[in-house]
């Protein structure tokens, strides 16, 4: 774990200049073969070394709470009913300008390493993701953190349109909510034609529940765990599909029940029914965290469950059966 505060802003500039090429339409993706995440892949990089495909499950663990997404937003958006998993092509863009100790994804993997990724355009990816003999029918733009490339989501949608491929291919994309380049560096056309896109979702990650679990488990400025809400309510506002997760690993419980209770009301203050469309993720030992543990985040790893079960109380508290029967794409933030 890092043990200095990651300086944001400086970060977020480095791995920007350094992850795209705006002139040429590029975004510096990661390949995958010959790293360390390469080990936990559940079949073979494809795509030449850039792509993996990934098989979301709605529940992977008789621990925690079933996760629907990005199935059930996926399986609306195509016509496709309902199901238990679905296949994605993941595109992994290889900057980061946070370090959360239990990410999947190996570190030298999330600093522009040249050595394992190359600037592709999105007509490139697509050319790559179409030579697959059974390409998915959802694409994942993941990272690292994708808004430091924000451009890649609408180059990719226009490449989509231009193939014709809008009405069978789901487009979605990862937040880790530390940056507002979405609105920096996209034009008014751009955000339109995201918004405008019907086969689009974008899931933001809230990286704990306050101030003391964000600031260790990412390593930045406790004050940006506050940051986190109110770039999520700009994307609200502005009316994009959105969706959230959360982790609630923190080192300790002491005032934990109080925090999971003042998270929840942060997000109703948003939007009431934000906290239905919001997924807690369980972080589980993936192989490049097994050199990242200490006794902290053992600590974390098991609190996590507890915190789980004060955020079960809080919705059985504030919502009904019938919403908790809802399908989470009908649960309406408009």
């Amino acid at each position: 774990m890092l043990t200095k505060t990651i300086d944001t802003e400086a970060w977020s500039d480095r791995y920007r200049n350094e992850a795209i090429d705006v002139p040429g339409r590029r975004v510096l993706i990661t390949n995958f073969i010959g790293t360390e995440q390469e080990h936990d892949l559940s079949e073979p990089a494809n795509c030449k070394g850039f792509g993996r495909v990934r098989h979301f499950h709605r529940r992977r663990s008789t621990n925690w709470l079933a996760n629907p997404l990005p199935i059930d937003p996926a399986c609306r958006a195509l016509g496709m009913g309902n199901a238990a998993t679905i296949r994605a092509q993941v595109f992994q863009n290889a900057v980061c300008n946070w370090r959360c100790w239990y990410c999947f994804v190996p570190f030298n993997l999330l600093n522009a390493n040249k050595r394992h990724s190359s600037l592709l355009t999105p007509a490139e990816l697509l050319d790559l993701y179409l030579a697959d003999p059974e390409p998915p029918p959802m694409i994942d733009l993941t990272g690292g953190q994708p808004d430091l490339t924000p451009e890649w989501v609408p180059w990719m949608i226009e490449e989509l349109q231009r193939r014709d491929l809008t009405k069978t291919v789901y487009l979605w994309s990862d937040d880790n909510l530390s940056n507002d380049y979405f609105w920096r560096y996209l034009t008014d056309d751009q955000r339109a034609a995201i918004k405008g896109y019907r086969n689009y979702g974008r899931v933001a990650c809230f990286k704990g529940i306050d101030r003391k679990s964000f600031a260790f488990n990412t390593a930045a400025d406790p004050a940006l765990f506050d940051a986190q809400f109110d770039l999520f309510r700009r994307f609200v506002e502005f009316g994009l599909d959105m969706y959230a997760y959360t982790t609630f690993t923190t080192p300790d419980l002491d005032g934990s029940r109080a925090a999971l209770s003042d998270f929840v009301d942060r997000l109703q203050r948003i939007h009431p029914l934000l906290p239905l469309r919001t997924v807690p993720l369980e972080v589980t030992v993936f192989t490049p965290v097994q050199s990242r543990i200490d006794s902290r985040c053992e600590a974390a790893m098991a609190n996590q469950y507890v915190v789980a079960s004060y955020w079960q109380e809080e919705l059985v508290r504030r919502f009904g059966a019938s919403d908790f029967s809802k399908n989470i794409c009908d649960v309406n933030m408009k």
